[in-house]
């Protein structure tokens, strides 16, 4: 795109960090999570939110689960980290995000779902395999096969009664 003097004008880029998680607890049928919908198109996706000024990825999961889910978790281990771009605008003018988002593997500890925050629709637990169905972007979903490894891995005594 060119201006009136024939200048290239470029559209800034933004560099943003996000953290997550795939909160899990063990239910009568095997490893349930904790997905949420937000938005009017009411999309499915994991909970996550901007890293605060001081704040770790791994403080930011942990605090990002608990207000968009109503339930309070520990971290166990790092899953993986995505990274797409998309196009936003600060003080009225078009601008491109480059956003890189932690996941972690957080085990549920107590709480309840119906107690998320108002930015979230619905927080519901749900099996690994529905939550592959109902997730919208297929990066989480591949984040949700990492994370069902990681789980099926722990030894049975590390389960938590739901």
């Amino acid at each position: 795109m060119t201006g009136k003097e024939g200048k290239k004008s470029k559209i800034p880029v933004l560099e943003q960090t996000s953290a997550g998680g795939v909160a899990f607890r063990y239910g009568a049928s095997g490893p349930e999570i904790v997905i949420i919908s937000v938005g009017p198109q009411e999309r499915w996706q994991l909970p996550k939110g901007l890293v605060d000024p001081g704040e770790s990825p791994e403080i930011t999961a942990i605090r990002e689960v608990r207000e968009e889910t109503g339930i309070e978790t520990e971290l166990i281990s790092p899953i993986d980290t995505i990274e797409y771009w998309y196009m936003g605008s600060q003080d009225n003018r078009p601008i491109r995000f480059r956003k890189f988002v932690h996941f972690f593997l957080l085990r549920y500890r107590a709480g309840n779902v119906s107690e998320h925050d108002r930015e979230v629709n619905e927080a519901r637990w749900v099996s690994l395999e529905e939550a592959k169905t109902l997730l919208t972007f297929k990066s989480e979903r591949e984040i949700v096969e990492k994370a069902e490894t990681m789980i099926k891995a722990l030894k049975p005594d590390s389960k938590i009664p739901s």
